[in-house]
């Protein structure tokens, strides 16, 4: 019984303390100018939203959340991002990328623009898929594969296969 405890233990100390580091790391990057919104929270039946890939698209082509818009970061174009959105700034936003880095920057844009609804994915992909959540390829097929961005980021991402090019 006290080996059970002990392991149990162990384990949501591993969590609470990764999501504490991730949590520096958001904190490190980051100016909080956009809410997050959680992966559990976006997982949700009932939950819709437009979703926009912040990544770059060889990223994106690798794995993506299911039908998100990729909209890149050094190739982000507000104006054409904006036409592919709908009139109505209250629509719901959730922009992702790897980790929420690149992605709070596109939403603030976003926000600038007099979108109202707008979120950061907290964790990008990795925290999505981190979490067993279905990422899809280009052609629709759930994968395991998710573009890890460069060697220094892919401990963030565990459970899939990292691919970088």
């Amino acid at each position: 019984m006290k080996n059970i405890f002990l392991f149990f233990l162990s384990i949501s100390s591993f969590s609470f303390f990764g999501q504490e580091k991730l949590d520096n790391l958001l904190k490190t990057w980051n100016k909080r100018n956009v809410p997050y919104i959680s992966v559990e929270t976006l997982a949700m039946p009932k939950s819709t939203a437009i979703l926009l890939d912040a990544r770059e698209l060889e990223e994106f082509n690798v794995s993506h959340l299911q039908n998100a818009l990729c909209v890149g970061y050094n190739t982000f174009d507000l104006k054409e991002t904006i036409s592919k959105l709908p009139k109505d700034k209250n629509t719901k936003i959730v922009v992702y990328c790897s980790l929420g880095i690149r992605s709070e920057t596109i939403a603030h844009q976003l926000i600038q623009a007099g979108y109202t609804n707008v979120f950061n994915l907290y964790g990008g992909i990795f925290e999505w898929k981190n979490n067993d959540f279905q990422v899809v390829d280009t052609l629709g097929k759930s994968t395991e594969k998710v573009h890890a961005f460069n060697k220094s980021w892919e401990k963030w991402l565990k459970k899939v296969e990292k691919v970088y090019e």
